[in-house]
């Protein structure tokens, strides 16, 4: 049995003592590489500015050989923060407006995946099976190929993927087709993104469907499906009830007293519909003055991509937004709205998670969002919280017990916020059942065995 190598652009390295960073999907591939020994390479994170990137840093951990590499203050810009981050991430995400195309950024971009296949093409044996990770390295397996490399090569897509429409617009969108007709399997979050691919593979006249998850582009079949990422489901439903008893925890469940606490826990980004979900929060607490001091609603919001402008400007809108509303509405003794620009560690936001009567998942679009999949194992099955969750989101096609709603539509929203807030403990416990079910038999492992069997069978 052949090595499983690992490509993605950050690689989470074991602290000293192997202790894996935490959350579901290092926990998942990093066990998937230990069962069967492999090489887990990246980018560092590191720039070596304006001189060419020494070599490999090579770190071993068990039967696993961590890999990174640095990258030059031009690639870094071009590659990473340009073509990556300023034009494919608005694009899957639908926000056409935010893309800005550059030839430079997009030669970046394509210059970088091939520097990433001729330092790993070294490392490679004949029967190693290569699985490589999101929008970053996309062009990844063309570059391999044509330096020769036949092994497996699989790739998954953590995000959205577009419909032709929307892809089209992307001047080198028949470069990116062709980049994924290069894997022997393209994975996708949900059906939806799948029928996308397929569609936009039609609309050009690359390729089509065949059947049985089968796809011809390029005069190449290889398949495509859909595996919706997960966590660790039992794993972390202990851990959160755990979590409950931590120091922090404590004093957070005291200083809501007897308030009900609704939750959202998002990486800043423009993608998670934060602006909306404040505004139908306002709108519920408005129409609702029963509910008035008696309902908090927590925001975490850890920064992200700060060196781009579009998140800096953000970072100022949403924080000046929840200050208008706890100036509209809020009281000497209450705080409507309780706004975190900075990370929480894991035991404590798996506490809140289960502290929580409702958990505010609204996304304008997402692959699949592993918060609402965290806050539904985290609660109490005596007493469970309601999700809510959006409908554009990929976990919206799994978690059939949310209330689904449009994140766009604001007095929708706030009514299904009055409707989580007030819904019966039976109707609670039978939603949340259903989605946990689901969840502890769909679980990260399974996705991980799932995506490798059919990548070992393509």
């Amino acid at each position: 049995m052949g090595r499983l190598v690992i490509v993605s652009n950050r690689v989470p390295v074991p602290e000293k003592g192997g202790i894996a960073p935490a959350g579901g999907l290092a926990v998942a591939l990093k066990a998937a590489l230990e069962e069967r020994g492999g090489i887990w390479m990246g980018w560092s994170g590191k720039s070596s500015g304006d001189t060419d990137p020494g070599p490999l840093s090579l770190q071993e951990q068990g039967n696993i050989t961590y890999a990174l590499t640095d990258l030059t203050g031009k690639d870094v810009e071009e590659y990473y923060f340009g073509f990556a981050n300023r034009v494919l991430w608005p694009l899957c995400h639908y926000r056409l407006d935010l893309a800005e195309y550059g030839r430079k950024e997009m030669a970046g971009y394509f210059r970088v995946n091939r520097f990433f296949a001729h330092r790993l093409a070294p490392l490679l044996r004949p029967d190693d099976i290569i699985w490589v990770h999101d929008y970053h390295l996309i062009p990844l397996a063309a570059e391999l190929r044509q330096m020769g490399i036949k092994n497996r090569i699989g790739f998954f897509l953590h995000i959205p993927w577009p419909p032709a429409d929307i892809l089209f617009t992307m001047p080198v969108h028949e470069e990116i087709m062709r980049g994924l007709a290069a894997y022997d399997l393209v994975g996708f979050q949900t059906d939806y993104d799948l029928e996308n691919f397929a569609g936009c593979l039609r609309r050009e006249e690359m390729g089509d469907a065949l059947g049985d998850g089968r796809f011809i582009a390029n005069d190449k079949v290889f398949k495509g499906g859909a595996y919706g990422i997960s966590i660790e489901t039992a794993a972390f439903a202990e851990f959160a009830r755990k979590a409950v008893s931590h120091s922090t925890v404590n004093k957070a469940r005291l200083s809501i007293e007897d308030r009900d606490l609704i939750i959202g826990v998002d990486r800043l980004d423009y993608s998670k519909g934060l602006t909306q979900r404040i505004d139908a929060f306002e709108r519920f607490v408005v129409n609702n003055p029963g509910h008035q001091r008696k309902v908090t609603y927590l925001q975490i919001t850890p920064k992200s991509r700060s060196e781009v402008p579009e998140y800096e400007q953000m970072q100022r809108t949403v924080a000046e937004q929840a200050g208008r509303v706890n100036g509209a509405l809020g009281t000497v003794d209450w705080v409507p709205i309780r706004y975190m620009n900075r990370s929480v560690s894991r035991p404590v936001l798996a506490g809140l998670y289960r502290l929580a009567k409702v958990g505010l998942v609204t996304p304008l679009r997402d692959g699949m969002n592993l918060v609402a999949k965290e806050y539904v194992a985290a609660q109490n099955p005596d007493d469970p919280g309601v999700l809510i969750l959006s409908r554009f989101a990929g976990a919206a096609r799994e978690l059939k017990g949310a209330l689904l709603v449009n994140p766009y539509d604001v007095e929708g929203t706030a009514n299904s916020l009055g409707r989580a807030l007030n819904m019966p403990l039976d109707e609670r416990r039978e939603r949340w059942r259903r989605m946990m079910d689901y969840l502890l038999e769909h679980d990260v492992s399974r996705w991980c065995d799932d995506f490798m069997a059919d990548l070992k069978a393509a």
